[in-house]
């Protein structure tokens, strides 16, 4: 009888796994763009300057790889973003290229001089590279800020496994020392820009986007990412 009453406990529990899991992910889901982002579609921000990455890792190459693939994933959200290239340019001329310097400081300057509504923050706190395998564990945090009052427009953080796969074919080994070859030239690239990509897909819509102020009501992101990316 004891036993009959153990295993009866033991298949309730089991059953109700599923439901546990189920609302633990409908909560973590429920709140909307509009209630994870009441910053971003107060103040409507129109113009973004990307800031050089902040990156607390010793691979060079990643800061220049995320700054790089930053401008398309933005402009694509519907937003107007100044050329990092030339933005560069203009703040390495006044000695302000240090993000470090800004990110707890006034973002008036930013305003005056490129008539900016948000400057974008990145800062990359993990960047490693597995080459057998194709992927790169990254560790990239976004924060969005205004450069009316400093506020945070949107913040994001992700620890995530980016695959860099460039070919597939049938044939295993074939597919291993194409992506040997590709990984030593793009998997920087390619991981910044899946990465990029992934992340600010949950930035709400731009003036230049059709659903600019219409996606209110979509559910939000998480706000601290976990997982594989694969494209």
């Amino acid at each position: 009888m004891k036993k009959s009453k153990i295993l009866f406990n033991a298949l309730a529990l089991f059953a109700m796994l599923p439901l546990i899991s189920s609302c633990g992910l409908l909560q973590n889901n429920s709140m909307t763009r509009e209630e994870a982002y009441p910053e971003l579609y107060a103040q409507k921000p129109l113009s973004i300057v990307i800031m050089p990455p902040i990156n607390q890792t010793n691979k060079v190459e990643a800061k220049e790889a995320v700054y790089a693939s930053l401008y398309k994933p933005l402009v694509e959200r519907g937003y107007y973003v100044f050329s990092p290239m030339l933005a560069q340019e203009l703040l390495q001329s006044e000695s302000a290229d240090d993000a470090e310097l800004f990110l707890e400081g006034n973002l008036k300057p930013f305003q005056q001089v490129f008539s900016a509504d948000a400057v974008l923050f990145t800062i990359i706190t993990k960047w490693q590279k597995m080459s057998v395998l194709s992927t790169i564990d990254v560790g990239i945090e976004y924060i969005l800020k205004s450069t009316r009052d400093n506020k945070v427009l949107f913040q994001r953080s992700a620890n995530i496994t980016v695959d860099c796969k460039v070919v597939s074919t049938s044939n295993p080994l074939l597919n291993l020392l194409a992506n040997t070859v590709a990984t030593g030239l793009t998997d920087n690239i390619v991981a910044a820009r899946r990465a990029n990509i992934f992340v600010l897909s949950d930035l709400p819509d731009g003036k230049y986007a059709p659903n600019y102020d219409k996606d209110r009501k979509t559910y939000a992101g998480s706000k601290n990412i976990t997982g594989t990316v694969s494209r």
